[in-house]
């Protein structure tokens, strides 16, 4: 019996350091890209951020190519302080505009 549980304690522990070190694709997996509203982009670290905003840009430009570190900076700058100024949270990431601001929900 002691076996059986040293046994699923160790297979949890080799589960959690997997999906540790694959955080990265993980995040890039589930990540909605344009589709992330503005309240839960604000809620994300900077890492999943440029996670986003390169997915998003990804889905604009509709291809697989990475975009430039430039281009990503730039996103990342114009969509924060959009959705910062944006009156609903709800607000999806590809339609943050500054209009948002004037429209109370």
């Amino acid at each position: 019996m002691k076996t059986m549980r040293w046994t699923a304690g160790l297979a949890a522990a080799a589960f959690a350091v997997t999906l540790m070190s694959g955080c990265s694709e993980i995040k890039t997996a589930v990540n909605q890209g344009g589709d992330t509203k503005c309240s839960d982009y604000l809620k994300q670290d900077a890492d999943t951020q440029r996670i986003t905003i390169t997915k998003f840009i990804k889905q604009q430009t509709n291809t697989q190519n990475e975009p430039s570190g430039t281009n990503v900076d730039i996103g990342m700058a114009s969509v924060q302080t959009l959705c910062q100024i944006q009156a609903n949270g709800e607000t999806p990431i590809r339609n943050a505009d500054i209009a948002g601001i004037f429209i109370r929900k």
